[in-house]
């Protein structure tokens, strides 16, 4: 009997693991295998530098009781295992796994040992002076260089912002209000403004649905049944964000909720308040936070202005004598900004819900030199899919994340995959100089 009840058990047992690891068929990343896009020969080339812009990641939303995130829907939200914006449980697991990775794939590469106990001179771990972006770093740390004593770097009082990570203002004016403001109405197509929300109308429509919005307390207390698609009101003033007051505002948030729920809740229709969602549809609700994002950091003369000091310091850490390892950890808007900064090419990264800047990304810049001592650069996205994010899939050489190989408009590769160095460099140069012939 005793026997027969320990293989009942671990039958039950079995059954739990295999329908939590099938759970969900409709997961937004069912389709897509961990690989590369970087398709590179890498014969004759040694890898010298690695400079990592990272976004921080899974953190709680603010969707404490009383919050606005509360009564805009008649369902409950994930009981987070973290205070409102902070690191959440699974997020420094997570990282802790891209840590990891990345110290296998240095090793593969000959630019560090196993245990390496490096000098602050060959790396450096600097985080924004926030909750959720040090306890990144220091998890990425701890699987990275797991018996090294190198500190991570942060400036501030925790929960103020470094002007490094600052998405602030640094020039304004009217003139400058004119040009981005001429610049984001051609996200919209021919009705500009107007039509960055008109264009979300399906979504909304869709969020609506899954927050059985019409009965919330929200739309009760505003006397209103749907959101509304008014063009957005974008503000801009010096030594702040630019922000948008209204819809896209509100709707934002609640899909950037919905979306780190879902990573929380391992796919399930729990993270979508029992609605069952296809894939598209989660894209389509990420879609919304994508879309004020680069309402507001995705423009050339907004970028330019606010990434000035990420962007001098991307090229500090490039210049840096004796630097093998720098890991930047900021937000999504530090690498959305950088990369429109810098010309990059329109992408939408594979096997994400976030087409530009998912949770927990990583910007990477590698320096190469090849036999002859001229010096390369390659520029990927890497980031855990969908799938990784929900199944804490363990990464290593065999199952590494996503590697999305970027590109630079008037850039051109060499036949091996790999960008002059000197043009990188350039680049960033131009992005940085760019900020000097803004409006005055």
């Amino acid at each position: 009997m005793k026997t027969k009840r320990i293989i009942a058990i671990l039958l039950c047992l079995t059954l739990v693991i295999l329908s939590g690891c099938s759970a969900n068929s409709n997961n937004a990343d069912s389709t897509v295998t961990a690989t590369s896009t970087a398709e590179r020969n890498e014969d004759g080339y040694t890898l010298e530098q690695v400079v990592i812009l990272s976004r921080h990641n899974i953190r709680s939303p603010l969707s404490d009781e009383g919050s606005t995130l509360a009564q805009v829907t008649t369902h409950d939200w994930f009981d987070w295992t973290s205070g409102k914006s902070e690191l959440s449980l699974r997020g420094g697991v997570l990282e802790t796994e891209m840590g990891q990775y990345f110290r296998k794939y240095l090793v593969s590469k000959g630019l560090m040992t196993e245990n390496w106990q490096p000098n602050d001179e060959e790396v450096r771990i600097y985080a924004n002076s926030m909750q959720r972006t040090i306890a990144t770093a220091n998890y990425f740390k701890s699987g990275f260089l797991p018996v090294s004593d190198i500190e991570t770097e942060y400036h501030y009082d925790v929960g103020t912002m470094d002007p490094v990570f600052s998405s602030n203002f640094l020039i304004m004016n009217d003139s400058f209000k004119n040009q981005a403001l001429q610049e984001i109405a051609q996200l919209g197509g021919e009705k500009g403004l107007s039509g960055i929300t008109e264009n979300l109308k399906e979504n909304y429509t869709l969020l609506e649905n899954v927050l059985d919005f019409k009965n919330s307390d929200y739309a009760k207390e505003n006397k209103i049944t749907s959101f509304d698609t008014e063009a957005p009101d974008i503000r801009f003033e010096l030594n702040k964000e630019p922000y948008i007051v209204g819809t896209l505002d509100l709707t934002a948030s609640i899909a950037d909720a919905l979306v780190l729920q879902y990573y929380e809740e391992n796919g399930s229709t729990d993270a979508s308040f029992g609605k069952e969602l296809t894939a598209d549809q989660w894209k389509q609700l990420a879609e919304i936070s994508d879309m004020y994002e680069e309402t507001i950091f995705g423009t050339y003369s907004i970028s330019v202005n606010v990434a000035h000091p990420m962007l001098s310091e991307l090229k500090n850490e490039l210049s840096a004598k004796n630097r093998k390892v720098s890991y930047l950890c900021g937000h999504d808007v530090n690498i959305l900004a950088t990369l429109t900064a810098m010309n990059a090419s329109d992408y939408v990264l594979p096997g994400a819900i976030s087409k530009d800047t998912p949770i927990g990304c990583k910007l990477v810049i590698q320096k190469w030199k090849n036999a002859e001592g001229d010096s390369f650069a390659t520029v990927d996205m890497v980031y855990q899919s969908v799938d990784q994010l929900q199944k804490h899939t363990m990464l290593d050489l065999n199952t590494p994340p996503m590697i999305y190989s970027l590109s630079f408009e008037n850039m051109q590769k060499n036949d091996d995959g790999f960008y002059s160095y000197d043009d990188i460099a350039q680049r960033l140069d131009t992005a940085i100089a760019a900020f000097d012939k803004l409006p005055k």
